[in-house]
């Protein structure tokens, strides 16, 4: 559970979560991996989530995509309380998440990325090669996506920036409420970074709710509202972006010290 030794975080009280989860533990055989984490994401908000090595950001993430089945603990998406057993039931509640491997095909071109596994077709069973593109094409510009020369060019000649967004633009074309982004910035220049962080940024102005998992608090501080961190499986506070500093973050996520302003019970 979160500390009550902290200060409540400032956000919006009127508000609720897209996803709250509520004493959830998982353990794998005798390791005990989640012990009774609580955990928000709000509409409009960018929530990092953060902690070091061991501290089972992964397996939180798998258990909210439904790839692991928690042992305890509830879960409530728009304030319904849900049951979450496969990827399929996340998706259908408007749960995505992009992994840091990106799940791509490099022989594809965006468009039949965009839409692997989900294509379109018209009435006589041919793909409906026209709406594919100018979906695709929207979802594009509606994230401010203007570094790809062509929707019809093969994701191996993209950059990893712009891979990232094209990752990223399949995730959210869905009709998602809550997209969730695993190390997006690994592995990428300074502009390349900097493109992907202003896309994490311009989802939560659109509404979306947006968790964004990194070791790097630069990255972290650079675009999010609130920081959740865990330090071996358990909360080790709620920070607001905004009055926390790197020190607090560290000293949570190495020793489980939650104190100092911007903390949270």
């Amino acid at each position: 559970m979160l500390s009550p030794m902290t200060e409540p975080v400032t956000t919006n009280a009127t508000a609720t979560p897209t996803l709250e989860l509520r004493g959830v533990s998982k353990s794998f055989g005798p390791v005990q991996a989640l012990t009774e984490v609580d955990f928000r994401a709000f509409p409009g908000e960018v929530m990092a989530l953060v902690g070091d090595n061991g501290a089972c950001q992964s397996t939180l993430i798998k258990a909210i995509a439904g790839i692991h089945a928690i042992d305890e603990g509830d879960f409530y998406f728009d304030g319904a309380r849900v049951s979450i057993h496969s990827a399929r039931d996340a998706a259908a509640l408007g749960i995505e998440v992009v992994y840091q491997d990106l799940a791509l095909c490099d022989n594809l071109d965006i468009v039949q990325n965009m839409y692997l596994g989900r294509e379109l077709v018209d009435a006589f069973w041919r793909l409906d090669e026209a709406t594919m593109e100018r979906r695709t094409a929207e979802t594009l510009r509606s994230l401010s996506v203007t570094t790809i020369r062509s929707i019809r060019q093969n994701v191996a000649s993209l950059s990893g920036g712009q891979r990232q967004s094209v990752a990223v633009a399949k995730a959210v074309m869905w009709n998602s409420k809550l997209v969730i982004l695993d190390e997006p910035t690994a592995a990428l220049g300074v502009a390349q970074t900097k493109q992907v962080l202003d896309l994490v940024r311009r989802l939560a102005d659109q509404g979306l709710s947006v968790v964004l998992i990194s070791h790097n608090l630069n990255d972290i501080f650079a675009v999010a509202d609130r920081i959740t961190v865990l330090r071996l499986g358990r909360n080790s506070g709620e920070y607001d972006a905004r009055t926390a500093t790197q020190q607090q973050i560290v000293e949570a996520i190495t020793a489980g010290i939650p104190h100092g302003a911007g903390a949270a019970s």
